[in-house]
């Protein structure tokens, strides 16, 4: 409560009707599969674009290598030809799988990620110094240590590894152990006299370090006057550290030695060029299903399809081409669990005959997942000719090009499917009748119409949750009235909160049934929203909970349009 303290007029502010509520996104997909570079352990990368994927992760992967694990990349672009805008994605490798790696003395260079892209990565090292000056004086100190009096003494620092150069050429290395003003001290004495005082010294104390050049393909990182100090803001372990390419382990070397010469044994050379080695994709025997539903070892150490449990905002789930059931069941359980996310399954690419279709689907009871088939012909960029592979990238494409064009609560069907040149198999109507009831969905090449999707059921047993649109209606409801309603939470629990509760859930539905989401020729019939004494004892008061019953009457699909006719006779 506010003080009045002194006579004077006071204007308040306060909250007494309903807060506007804005719908959560329903078009962001994530996908897991094997690619060509990227994280493998962590938070999913968000993509943006099918070129943005391929800076991330790399292009197509070759059939003779990857085999019928290679379909991320195409999934992907086919997401985008299809409609969607934002994706994120997680990258999976063999468990032999190695990343490409250098050790050069107490310095190793070790690829970002695994994969034999790494072994294009290449380093060029070019000699560099912070600091140059000619001594002037040496005075020998009680302790026996030899100060060095510089003629500039600004690029030397404690821990530099400094060269004695005569005549251009480096006699003894050794460390700097203090700096004053210009004067220095050194860990090793020398044998050498240092003391140049003409115009062009011949004799100078010079400062180790090297330019580093990091490419890999396009990507080009430089990195200028690195140093083995690790005391110095430009020792290599932290210079590196910002790398998008390599990962650096280093240690100071117990030794001075100039950092340049860790790269190369010629010691006239200007440039050096270096190139990580042993990186691999691994192997088939390496690909098991354990790869692709992830290890959860807590945040920011997950991977595979766990480490989609960091991201509240991922609504549409696919795992592109890879069929095995442990895998597709490992999704299905992810979206059900979480209860915010739709999943998107391939039936296998060599089944044609309707019993094995059926077979596939009976492994398979949930509503927060579909099933489409056959698999979709494209051109394969990679290998210059028809390719066929999965639909549910595509589809995933679909269900984002359906919400923003029509909404969440249209039927992402009689779709046409943009880039498809033709399908793997051809389902005619009889077919059809057969699989269309059990929850497979398929994609038709209608006569005129192009390539379609053509079935928007789920894999659900329970007919309540039969259409994908419903389902996922659901979860676009449930979703945005959680996230609109945290206001709530630690308000009093009583009558006022009550009513704004049902305001603002109220406001919302109403939108909902103007737009076609729901059905109801009146608000009442449509939806309604019960709060208050109704809904909670006093025991659930006493105990923090308040209670709304929320009930819905959603848009289902006209799956099957049936006109009667009939005929008329003509009157005289």
């Amino acid at each position: 409560m506010a003080e009045y303290l002194s006579p004077g007029v006071y204007v308040e502010e306060f909250e007494s009707g309903l807060r506007p509520m804005e719908g959560v996104g329903t078009s962001t997909a994530g996908f897991v599969g094997m690619a060509e570079k990227g994280n493998v352990i962590g938070t999913p990368e968000f993509v943006s674009s099918f070129a943005d994927f391929t800076r991330k992760f790399g292009g197509y992967l070759s059939e003779s290598t990857h085999g019928e694990f290679r379909y991320l990349a195409y999934s992907v672009e086919q997401f985008f030809a299809n409609g969607g805008t934002r994706c994120y994605v997680m990258r999976v490798v063999p468990a032999d799988a190695r990343s490409a790696s250098l050790k050069l003395g107490t310095v190793s260079f070790k690829a970002k990620n695994p994969g034999k892209w790494g072994n294009e990565i290449t380093i060029t090292a070019t000699p560099s110094t912070k600091g140059k000056a000619a001594v002037l004086e040496t005075v020998d100190g009680a302790d026996g240590v030899k100060t060095y009096t510089l003629s500039n003494a600004s690029g030397f620092t404690a821990g530099d590894t400094v060269a004695a150069v005569v005549n251009g050429k480096a006699v003894a290395y050794t460390k700097v152990t203090s700096v004053q003003d210009d004067k220095i001290t050194l860990a090793t004495a020398l044998k050498e006299d240092m003391v140049d005082k003409n115009v062009v010294p011949k004799k100078q104390f010079v400062t180790c370090e090297c330019n580093l050049e990091i490419r890999y393909k396009d990507t080009i990182e430089v990195y200028e006057k690195v140093t083995l100090n690790e005391s110095s803001a430009s020792f290599i372990g932290k210079a590196l550290s910002r790398s998008q390419v390599v990962d650096v382990d280093a240690v100071e070397p117990a030794e001075p030695v100039a950092i340049y010469s860790i790269f190369t044994d010629k010691a006239d050379s200007q440039k050096a060029i270096v190139r990580l080695s042993e990186g691999n994709d691994g192997s088939k025997k390496g690909i098991t299903d354990d790869i692709f539903m992830g290890v959860d070892n807590g945040p920011g150490k997950r991977t595979g399809l766990a480490s989609f449990v960091e991201l509240n905002n991922v609504s549409i789930m696919a795992i592109p081409g890879v069929t095995r059931p442990a895998v597709q069941l490992a999704l299905c359980a992810q979206c059900a669990n979480l209860g915010s996310r739709f999943a998107v399954l391939d039936l296998p690419l060599e089944v044609t005959k309707p019993q094995d279709a059926l077979a596939c689907r009976e492994k398979i009871d949930s509503d927060y997942a579909a099933m489409y088939h056959p698999w979709v012909q494209i051109y394969d960029s990679l290998n210059k000719k028809p390719a066929y592979i999965p639909p549910s990238g595509a589809i995933c494409g679909i269900y984002a090009r359906s919400d923003a064009e029509r909404g969440v609560h249209k039927a992402p069907a009689n779709e046409v499917i943009y880039n498809a040149i033709g399908l793997s198999c051809l389902y005619n109507k009889a077919e059809q009748d057969i699989l269309n009831p059990a929850g497979v969905n398929l994609i038709r090449t209608l006569p005129g119409q192009g390539i379609r999707v053509w079935g928007a059921r789920t894999c659900s047993s329970n007919t309540l949750w039969k259409y994908v649109n419903v389902r996922r209606l659901f979860i676009y409801l449930e979703e945005s009235i959680k996230a609109n309603t945290s206001w709530a939470v630690f308000e009093p629990n009583d009558t006022f909160l009550w009513t704004r509760v049902n305001s603002t859930i109220s406001s919302f539905l109403r939108d909902m049934w103007r737009a076609g989401a729901l059905v109801g020729e009146t608000e009442g019939q449509a939806y309604f929203v019960n709060v208050g004494r109704d809904t909670m004892s006093q025991n659930d008061i006493l105990n923090g909970r308040l209670i709304c019953e929320i009930g819905v009457a959603p848009s289902r699909p006209a799956e099957f349009v049936i006109f009667r006719i009939t005929q008329m006779m003509e009157e005289e």
